[in-house]
């Protein structure tokens, strides 16, 4: 991921995207890049309809300075960020989109009950987003890493190998070990479990080759386990201080993310999650 560019947060005065807010700026901090806060007053579903611009202005100021005020508090304990703030008035998902194009993340929240805005566009934004999407849940409590790996699903696509590559430099940043899961299911013809697992075992450990040298700090486990993806990656969320997946690729979970049953599916996952998506911008 690059180092300069900046972490963006749509923000809507919820206390879901609080929660995005103080995640969003701890990781900013770790990663010394820029915080940039965006509040687009518009919902997407109201867009032909004019809006008071005094109004919208008014709203947006006081999200916005309540939203500052808690991403300083949250990166206190790692570092200072450099926070910039902005008040549009165009529709959610465009706008968030439109910034995704120079980010280096964008962070949404999940939503959930009285989440606002926010709630009903993540889905959409990190099926659109030109960057990697971080999806943080509502029930997240605070800016801070709880104890746990991060978790990465590996499946040997290409969006895979983006998600393995932030999930080593978030692993790093935290200081937190890295568990690696690749699943696979029993072919029809069936051979010995040990035949059966060389294949998915060969693919890990090539999808991971390389990494231990760029990041020796980071210890890493590999599990390759029979079954679904989804089930085994829900369940290892339930212990990960963060999950990072592929946006699309030869298993279901990433898919049903950005799908229709987004929702659901993050819902299920008690973490904050990644949504690997490859950068539009200038790479290191």
């Amino acid at each position: 991921m690059v180092a300069n560019r900046p972490i963006v947060v749509g923000i809507d005065g919820s206390d879901a995207a609080l929660a995005s807010v103080r995640w969003a700026a701890v990781d900013a901090a770790r990663h010394g890049c820029p915080l940039h806060l965006v509040y687009a007053g518009v919902p997407e579903q109201d867009a032909p309809i004019s809006h008071d611009q005094e109004m919208l202005q008014r709203d947006g100021d006081a999200v916005v300075a309540q939203a500052t005020e808690a991403a300083i508090a949250a990166a206190a304990p790692v570092g200072t960020v450099d926070i910039e703030t902005f008040v549009v008035d165009t529709p959610s998902i465009s706008v968030l989109v439109d910034f995704s194009e120079q980010a280096r993340l964008l962070v949404v929240g999940a939503g959930g009950h009285g989440a606002g805005v926010l709630g009903s566009v993540s889905s959409a934004v990190a099926r659109r987003a030109r960057c990697p999407v971080a999806v943080i849940p509502a029930t997240f409590g605070g800016g801070g890493a709880k104890p746990g790996p991060v978790v990465v699903g590996v499946d040997g696509s290409a969006y895979s190998t983006v998600a393995i590559q932030i999930a080593f430099d978030e692993a790093s940043s935290r200081s937190a070990e890295l568990v690696a899961v690749h699943a696979w299911t029993r072919p029809m013809l069936h051979g010995t479990r040990p035949e059966l697992e060389e294949e998915p075992e060969a693919l890990l450990a090539a999808n991971l080759a390389g990494y231990g040298e760029r990041y020796p700090d980071v210890v890493v486990h590999r599990a390759v386990v029979e079954g679904y993806a989804v089930d085994h990656l829900i369940e290892r969320a339930a212990n990960a201080q963060l999950m990072v997946l592929g946006s699309h690729g030869r298993n279901a979970l990433s898919a049903m993310i950005i799908g229709s049953t987004s929702q659901a599916v993050l819902d299920e996952i008690s973490c904050p999650t990644i949504i690997a998506r490859p950068s539009t911008g200038n790479s290191d």
